[in-house]
């Protein structure tokens, strides 16, 4: 039964109706997912529960991709050998937000009543001059929650209004997808930030942080993106900006269980085997090389960031054309030479032998603090790092540099990983550190792990139209993730989601078989789905005022 309430408390949120069809497939059709990340795990929910044969390839040994966690295997130094036990390592924290509808539909599958998830009190954002901004206890529903925000925030004086660019500011809720999408073809981040003319601290907190979300610089982001993430998180959505986390690691709470969900469902999941080759024969069938055998296929989904995408499917292009278009094909190479990979990040876990002061919160978002991005004291909420805290009476502490590009930096270029010093990567996060919680200088790490990996997709400024969709030039092939156009306002991990799912219903709908439906947030800002902007100014003005009367007299 197609549900039609929306999922979450916004009661404006869109449905996307999947293509007509039957409920199960009628044949044993074979289907081969590329990637055991949120995508990849989409697309084979989607298909399986449909009756569709699945063999998931995950080249990593845990699922999850890039949200995975994994064990630590060494031994705590200056401890006994047990001391490992139960640590786990991940590649940085995520948020899991409210308007993340169809990454919590696929967690809903393992976790009907979402318990693995909790909350966090706040997401506080802290500039390098030690003003921060919060987002508790704002209203929800915009305009009114853009009215608060701005009367509360220390980074954003009133009287720093009159120099915001007015037709700019008015650009981020007026929007209308997807033609918003198209409308910032060629500008950047950066462009569209300077253009705005916000107050320097807001430009950073505000914005300039979702650019780096995406472990991107603000020069090579997409201001059409930039744009979306604040239509998506802010003001078009009356799911408010705070979010959930998982109560334990990510393999132990999330991918675990969706796994054994998949193998319940027939699906043939194979962590640590990877897919070296795929080629199309004359009949229809894929077939994809492993370092074992090659599987046999009627359709592939290849669910991976945009290098490993290249290599898999760049040798289709000198295959024969089997009736297809040559140039179709031709164009479509192109775009898949095309996608680019962001520059590394940086993920370094602490196991401290003190404990980081009680009054910091779980989570805080930097600005203005080296390579620093944000930090996380993890047995605020993860079981695993609340029992090894428990036991060891330290800290568990994260520390997240989205962007750690040698190309830009040129002190923190070396012969590591990714071109990297990882000894003056290590240093320059932990003095970040200091400087954020200063009781951390006199804690000792009893132990440490340092991630450098550069997977995740570049979203560029190039033209939105000619980014790569879940369908491509060849039957039977589809590809999923976060880097691919979808012309809904949507982004990071709900997007992977959403692919995967798209994928899904591309290669369903191809058998007559009907798909899922997919929820995003309104397709229009504010202003759009409120044409009386008389009316709208006057809601934002009496927020203003309401919340400014309750202000310290200082601040007003």
């Amino acid at each position: 039964m197609t549900r039609t309430v929306p999922p979450g408390r916004d009661r404006a949120a869109v449905l996307h109706r999947a293509a007509p069809g039957t409920g199960r497939a009628a044949q044993d059709q074979h289907v081969v997912v590329v990637g055991g990340g949120i995508a990849g795990l989409a697309a084979a929910t989607i298909l399986a529960e449909r009756g569709v044969r699945v063999t998931v390839l995950e080249a990593c040994d845990q699922l999850g991709g890039r949200v995975r966690a994994w064990p630590v295997e060494e031994p705590v130094e200056d401890s006994g050998t047990n001391a490992a036990e139960g640590r786990t390592m991940s590649r940085g924290f995520h948020a899991f937000f409210r308007q993340y509808y169809t990454l919590r539909a696929l967690l809903r599958r393992a976790d009907p009543g979402l318990d693995r998830l909790v909350p966090v009190p706040d997401y506080p954002l802290r500039r390098g001059d030690g003003l921060t901004d919060s987002f508790a206890a704002l209203p929800l529903t915009p305009p009114v929650n853009l009215a608060a925000f701005v009367v509360r925030s220390p980074t954003f004086p009133i009287t720093a209004l009159p120099q915001v660019h007015l037709p700019s500011a008015i650009e981020l809720v007026s929007v209308s997808y997807p033609a918003s999408h198209e409308r910032y073809d060629g500008e950047s981040a950066q462009d569209f930030l300077d253009r705005l003319r916000f107050p320097e601290g807001a430009r950073h907190l505000a914005l300039e942080v979702f650019a780096r979300s995406f472990f991107a610089h603000p020069t090579e982001f997409g201001a059409g993106e930039l744009v979306g993430m604040f239509h998506t998180y802010f003001a078009g959505s009356s799911e408010g900006l705070l979010f959930d986390v998982p109560d334990d690691d990510y393999d132990t709470a999330l991918w675990a269980p969706l796994g054994r969900y998949l193998a319940g469902l027939g699906v043939d999941v194979r962590t640590g085997t990877r897919a070296g080759s795929l080629t199309r024969e004359e009949d229809g069938t894929w077939h994809v090389g492993t370092s074992s055998e090659e599987l046999v296929a009627d359709a592939v989904v290849v669910a991976t960031d945009p290098r490993a995408a290249r290599s898999l499917l760049a040798p289709l292009a000198d295959e024969p054309d089997h009736g297809l278009d040559p140039a179709e094909r031709q164009q479509w190479h192109r775009r898949v030479a095309a996608g680019r990979n962001a520059p590394p990040f940086a993920v370094l876990r602490l196991w401290l032998d003190g404990t980081v002061a009680p009054e910091r919160e779980a989570f805080l978002g930097t600005s203005g603090y080296d390579l620093l991005d944000n930090v996380t004291v993890l047995e605020r909420f993860e079981q695993g790092a609340g029992d090894w805290t428990a036991e060891h009476g330290g800290s568990v502490v994260e520390l997240h540099g989205y962007a750690v590009d040698p190309e830009r930096d040129a002190d923190l270029a070396g012969d590591g990983p990714r071109g990297l010093d990882t000894a003056r990567l290590r240093a320059r996060l932990l003095d970040a550190l200091h400087e954020v919680y200063p009781e951390t200088r006199g804690l000792r790490a009893v132990h440490s792990e340092l991630l450098v990996e550069d997977d995740c997709g570049l979203v560029g400024t190039g033209p939105w139209r000619d980014r790569l969709t879940v369908d491509t030039p060849y039957p039977g092939l589809a590809l999923a993730g976060d880097g691919l156009r979808v012309d809904w306002p949507i982004a990071l991990m709900e997007r992977a989601a959403v692919t995967g799912v798209l994928a899904a219903n591309h290669l369903l709908q191809g058998w007559g078989v009907r798909g899922e439906d997919v929820w995003t947030v309104p397709l229009q800002g504010v202003l759009r789905r409120r044409p009386d902007l008389s009316a709208a100014g006057d809601a934002v003005a009496r927020t203003a005022r309401s919340v400014r009367d309750r202000l310290p007299v200082g601040r007003r």
